[in-house]
């Protein structure tokens, strides 16, 4: 078993927070992006996608996405529980990781692909009116998390999950994206903070 990642990839970091907090070792397939290792033929093969994280079974499957990757682990090793115990529990699991998915990640991911000029290789055409509207709908739904973080530790409630890796992401991904939380956003800089200071956060 190997997970083919990069260490600049946010979706490829989400699965290794998984793993990490899962307390699962497993080998790393580094993949180069900035040389484009993952357009050439011999990881086409792996996925004609050419995206990571892709985790590669002892019997050659092949598992791609990093939401499906973590379910496979979650089913392996079900403890820490990260996907909900209960019927309501995964539903709001699930909810608030799609949230956060499209919500946070995606906008800052736009945000940065279509604005740095280091992302020019990999984001051709780079179109700078995309990332001037996805960073306005960024800093909109930061308002919207911080009033869901009042009085509550983690986004689905009570219980570290799926969803607050997937924010924790993506927040971190706002920096390179050169977007400014507000000092005003004291519950979701608090989430922020407090995640980051996890052990399986890793960089």
């Amino acid at each position: 078993m190997r997970l083919y990642h990069s260490i600049h990839a946010p979706n490829a970091r989400r699965v290794r927070i998984f793993l990490a907090e899962k307390g699962i070792e497993i080998p790393l397939v580094d993949v180069d992006l900035g040389e484009l290792d993952h357009r050439q033929a011999a990881f086409r093969a792996v996925n004609p996608f050419e995206t990571v994280p892709v985790l590669e079974l002892d019997d050659g499957t092949i598992i791609a996405e990093s939401v499906a990757i973590c379910r496979y682990f979650e089913e392996l090793t079900p403890t820490p529980n990260l996907f909900g115990s209960t019927p309501l529990e995964r539903a709001e699991v699930e909810m608030w990781q799609r949230r956060a998915e499209f919500f946070l990640l995606l906008p800052i991911a736009q945000v940065l692909r279509h604005s740095h000029p280091a992302m020019a290789k990999l984001e051709s055409p780079q179109v700078p009116d995309w990332a001037a509207s996805n960073r306005v709908k960024a800093q909109a739904h930061f308002a919207r998390f911080d009033a869901t973080l009042e009085g509550r530790p983690f986004l689905a409630g009570e219980r570290f999950s799926i969803a607050d890796i997937t924010g924790l992401v993506a927040l971190d991904f706002s920096k390179p994206a050169r977007l400014d939380i507000p000092e005003e956003f004291k519950n979701l800089r608090r989430w922020w903070v407090d995640l980051a200071a996890r052990p399986g956060s890793v960089r």
